[in-house]
């Protein structure tokens, strides 16, 4: 076997052989495939495709690069939560603790914020002291003890994956979705989670900008799942405006706080309950209303013991930017358009997010709005507030910078759903039912 045929087979359309997709994986884990052709074989991937067939095989083979975990321990059953990513998305911070407070136990490996898209694991290391790196055996002995546990994925686990994101980043090649698709679950599999609730995002903000494209990527990653035993539900959610009224770091941990406390914006505890919802019914704990748990404080409970048993003190004060700037509104009218992804932007110059993986983040930078979508504004009133370390970015946080678009004469737009549709394996292949869920 050598890299030039399995190159070959792909440039030629051809479908690679599971003999061929076992050695190539292995082979550039070892370093005995050059980061060059493995970036020619991602490039014919990218322009030529894979079959379901190739695909559950390239997931299987960087699963079989590393360690897989096992939760089988636990009292309660798993699920576990992935999002594609998006702007002010800090839904697991407030999910994690709430589905644990309802029965399930929650294993959650997350990652870091690149480029206009946020991080979970950025957003939690605002609060002093808390630690995203622990062992296996710290990460079973906090979910063991909590029922959550929100932490860095291991070296050894999938260090194929570890090693192909990198080299995709750099090669033009992330959008693949068959790569995207056996990036995602190859370390959701090797994780050990029973069943898994994937959040789609679809939208000017998040990585698929059309239900289509996301449509086949929730799909894949779904027969992914099931392919290897692990009950897969996938959820297409809205991201052409920013969730809840925070981009930032120690910004979206406040508001996750207050969702926790029974408060936040209305978007933010909706997806949170729609996603808990469906990691129960997952997990097969159907006797459980989160609604209840976070009207009651379980939630919050599980949320204070989870920081804690990680290092953090949830009482401690969160990190405030050392300048803020408010931008207000130019005249009256209704706020008709706030892009996701300008927004996103903006955090990201201010210092919320990074442009490579090695780049510091500002705890406490970010964006703060004042209003949303459909609502009234009146000229002066401020529209969003941006928080920054760093003076000068505080008034030009992303170069060609697009204010929200308002308009004195139109009526607010409709609301329509936010959750598209879901998807879930039955005998005949994938089924969808429309969502009902309002949302902005």
């Amino acid at each position: 076997m050598d890299a030039i045929s399995v190159i070959r087979t792909k440039r030629d359309r051809g479908e690679l052989s599971p003999e061929q997709i076992d050695w190539v994986i292995d082979a550039y884990t070892r370093g005995e495939v050059a980061d060059e052709q493995m970036s020619a074989l991602a490039m014919a991937i990218l322009l030529n495709g894979m079959n379901r067939t190739e695909i559950a095989r390239w997931t299987a083979a960087m699963i079989a690069s590393g360690e897989r975990m096992d939760f089988s321990s636990l009292s309660r059953p798993t699920a576990d939560k992935h999002s594609t990513g998006g702007v002010g998305d800090k839904i697991t911070l407030p999910l994690a603790p709430l589905v644990a407070a309802c029965g399930a136990a929650v294993p959650q490996l997350s990652g870091r914020g690149l480029g206009h898209t946020g991080g979970t694991l950025d957003k939690l290391e605002s609060i002093p002291g808390w630690r995203a790196l622990l062992s296996n055996e710290e990460m079973l002995r906090v979910l063991d003890t909590t029922g959550a546990v929100i932490c860095a994925a291991g070296d050894g686990l999938a260090p194929a994956d570890k090693k192909l994101y990198a080299l995709r980043d750099v090669t033009g090649t992330v959008e693949a979705i068959p790569l995207i698709a056996s990036s995602i679950m190859s370390k959701k599999i090797a994780e050990g989670t029973g069943s898994l609730v994937l959040d789609v995002k679809v939208g000017s903000g998040a990585f698929m900008k059309n239900v289509e494209d996301a449509r086949e990527l929730a799909s894949t990653m779904v027969g992914l799942g099931t392919d290897h035993g692990v009950k897969t539900v996938a959820l297409l959610t809205d991201m052409s405006t920013p969730l809840g009224l925070t981009a930032g770091n120690a910004l979206e941990v406040r508001e996750s706080v207050e969702v926790l406390a029974g408060g936040g914006p209305a978007d933010v505890v909706e997806l949170t309950l729609a996603l808990a919802r469906e990691m129960l019914d997952a997990a097969g704990v159907r006797d459980a209303d989160p609604a209840k748990a976070l009207a009651d404080g379980s939630a919050m409970d599980v949320w204070r013991r989870m920081v804690a048993a990680q290092g953090g003190d949830p009482d401690a004060a969160l990190p405030v930017a050392r300048e803020q700037h408010v931008i207000t509104a130019p005249a009256s009218g209704v706020l008709t358009r706030l892009d996701a992804y300008q927004v996103g932007v903006a955090a990201w110059r201010l210092g919320a997010g990074r442009a490579r993986k090695e780049d510091p983040v500002q705890a406490g930078a970010g964006v703060e709005l004042h209003a949303k979508p459909g609502e009234e504004v009146t000229e002066g009133a401020p529209l969003m507030t941006l928080h920054t370390d760093t003076p000068r970015s505080s008034t030009t946080p992303c170069g060609p910078w697009r204010a929200p678009s308002a308009s004195p004469h139109r009526a607010p737009p409709t609301r329509r759903p936010r959750w598209c549709w879901s998807a879930s394996p039955d005998p005949g292949g994938f089924v969808t039912r429309p969502r009902g869920l309002p949302g902005r």
